[in-house]
């Protein structure tokens, strides 16, 4: 029942919804995917998976329509990055937000002109979208890399090594941010790889991926991401109480 009740809960917020309509997009391209693989008796309950999948990924893309303001917001909040002590840090986090930035409107017009609104060839305006969305991804692993790097550079530290300058607390909060980095930067690999593979064919494995890789790696990224909102929601759960 707590479960129920939790699941409930995520669906409320936009985030939740969007989590659980990716992973079950990523979930049934994989077993679509697989199943066409496996022969004629599986290729049509495959093949009505990949629809599925499909479909759930154009509603993905149109509540996305609704992204803008709120990514206008936190770009507009963040600024600069005063707040951060990391230079590199700093510097990789504006060009996130600003491919992010870039990247709804792209996706936009790309979603109109295939919806015959807009008269532009969509095919330049998906790749363009995919392309920042890469580029956004290739910057979050940098950041992931780098922060991962200091972290354990800090636990490494003379002072580390002293048991009375470091609390048990304060290091276990150092060695969980550690394990949420390395599981973002797991999840933004796996989309940097499909991410690839939709950019035009002949460009490193651009088009080369079966339905079912796409799915797996899609799926791996959405269960992780998951699994960080749990954990988050778990801690701040506890920290209200």
């Amino acid at each position: 029942m707590a479960a129920l009740s939790g699941l409930a809960s995520a669906l409320e917020s936009y985030r939740g919804r969007d989590r659980l309509l990716r992973t079950l997009a990523y979930c049934s391209q994989l077993v679509g995917g697989v199943l066409v693989e496996q022969g004629p008796a599986r290729a049509d309950v495959g093949a009505r998976l990949l629809a599925v999948s499909s479909q759930l990924s154009g509603c993905r893309t149109i509540l996305r329509l609704f992204d803008d303001v709120a990514m206008f917001v936190y770009t507009k909040q963040y600024g600069l990055g005063a707040e951060e002590e990391d230079i590199l840090v700093r510097c990789v986090s504006v060009l996130g937000n600003l491919a992010d930035q870039l990247y709804y409107p792209c996706e936009h017009i790309a979603w109109a002109a295939d919806a015959k609104i807009l008269h532009v060839d969509a095919a330049r305006w998906w790749v363009l979208s995919t392309a920042l969305w890469g580029l956004s991804l290739l910057l979050g692993i940098v950041r992931s890399l780098w922060v991962v790097l200091k972290l354990r550079q800090q636990l490494r530290s003379p002072a580390a090594a002293v048991t009375s300058q470091r609390p048990r607390s304060t290091r276990g909060a150092v060695e969980a941010r550690i394990q949420s980095e390395l599981m973002t930067l797991l999840s933004n690999l796996a989309d940097l790889a499909n991410a690839v593979h939709w950019l035009p064919p002949g460009f490193l494995w651009a088009g080369r991926f079966p339905p079912w890789l796409v799915g797996l790696l899609g799926t791996i990224s959405s269960l992780l991401s998951v699994f960080q909102a749990a954990r988050a929601s778990g801690w701040a759960d506890k920290a209200a109480s």
